[in-house]
């Protein structure tokens, strides 16, 4: 399993501007639960780019890039990335 590095800055913002509540230690539970860090790539980046203008989230952007271009599934509950060319799982709550 990875973990995408726009999705710890995005959790990092949320958490810094009192929009979510997340423990402070992210980086030692990635640990714990033996996920591997996804870092953003120049690949990645270009990839975003080409990607059809759905929405405009650059964070979701950024996931399905990954995913895209790393073959991975993403797992959520947000039905913007059915818009896009990217295995989705179902997140649980």
């Amino acid at each position: 399993m990875f973990v995408s590095a726009a999705s710890a800055w995005e959790i990092a913002i949320k958490r810094s501007l009192g929009k979510l509540d997340a423990p402070n230690d992210f980086e030692a539970m990635l640990e714990a639960y033996r996920f591997t860090s996804l870092d953003i790539r120049t690949q990645h980046a270009l990839a975003a780019e080409r990607l059809p203008n759905h929405h405009r989230n650059p964070f979701d952007r950024i996931l399905n890039a990954q995913a895209l271009s790393e073959n991975l599934t993403i797992v959520t509950h947000d039905a913007a990335f059915d818009a896009y060319d990217v295995r989705t799982l179902p997140a649980f709550d």
